[in-house]
């Protein structure tokens, strides 16, 4: 929580220095193609401050770790890591509120014959992922541990017109999934993960600006409401949340496999260990 209302107030991009040529302007960041969406640089703390008053203007500018003052490639780590992880916080609010309203498909989640509707009825959205058959869990661990390493290939990026975040690219950028170049899939991707329909493309620098301001700041507050509604689920005290009727969670939130995985190889000694070192 600390670190989310560190990162609400502070806009990352780095202080000019003799050592690296880094651009590393604001909307430069957030782009899905070679060029930028917009001319404006922000490489010193005059231009961090204005940017902050942009995202916040209560708040303002606010660094109380320097991290305005760390190095181009630090800066870099900072702004991915909070895009990214805004990005993936907006998507688990969404689907925390669906989840917990027993909104799920109607058909069969398995060959096995368990539906969507058996995993709905475990409970709230922790219980549901508890109640995943293991292979499953593993799918969605697999898939998210590819779209990790595809987003982290320099090759990949290269192809791209990109260079890593910490190599004076642009946090944020996700490479293309639907490409027909020598690192093309063996099965077409019709779609990319970001924009797959091309909705950026179409609008002026302007409004790609503003909504890229939107996208910063929903994304700063969605990681501070899923982590609300995650600690209502374990029975702390959330204001404005207590109220809402979240359904509680017995499990550990922080373990990626429950009893129903025990089959896995190291599953049966790490849910030992819960609770050893106080967590």
């Amino acid at each position: 929580m600390a670190l989310s209302l560190q990162l609400a107030s502070v806009s990352y991009a780095p202080a000019p220095m003799a050592r690296a040529s880094v651009s590393m302007s604001f909307t430069d960041s957030f782009s899905t193609d070679s060029k930028p969406w917009t001319s404006s640089e922000v490489s010193d703390k005059a231009g961090l401050e204005a940017l902050a008053k942009k995202l916040n203007p209560t708040v303002g500018y606010w660094d109380p770790l320097n991290i305005g003052d760390s190095s181009p490639e630090t800066i870099g780590w900072f702004r991915h890591a909070e895009i990214k992880h805004g990005r993936v916080a907006m998507a688990a609010f969404v689907g925390y509120c669906v989840q917990s309203n027993g909104i799920c498909f109607p058909w069969a989640q398995s060959l096995s014959g368990t539906t969507f509707a058996d995993i709905s009825a475990a409970g709230g959205p922790a219980d549901q992922w508890d109640a995943l058959p293991s292979a499953a869990t593993l799918q969605i661990l697999g898939v998210v541990g590819f779209l990790e390493m595809w987003s982290e290939t320099s090759a990949v990026l290269k192809m791209d017109g990109q260079e890593h975040y910490v190599r004076g690219g642009k946090p944020g950028y996700f490479p293309k999934l639907n490409r027909k170049d020598e690192m093309a899939f063996p099965h077409p991707v019709p779609f990319n993960l970001f924009d797959p329909f091309g909705f950026t493309s179409k609008m002026t620098p302007e409004k790609k600006e503003r909504g890229l301001l939107v996208e910063l700041n929903n994304g700063r507050l969605a990681m501070i409401g899923i982590i609300g509604m995650i600690s209502a689920s374990k029975g702390l005290q959330v204001p404005g949340l207590d109220s809402l009727g979240i359904k509680p969670y017995a499990g550990e939130i922080m373990a990626p496999f429950s009893a129903t995985d025990t089959s896995l190889p190291f599953v049966s000694d790490m849910l030992g260990k819960i609770g050893t070192y106080g967590y």
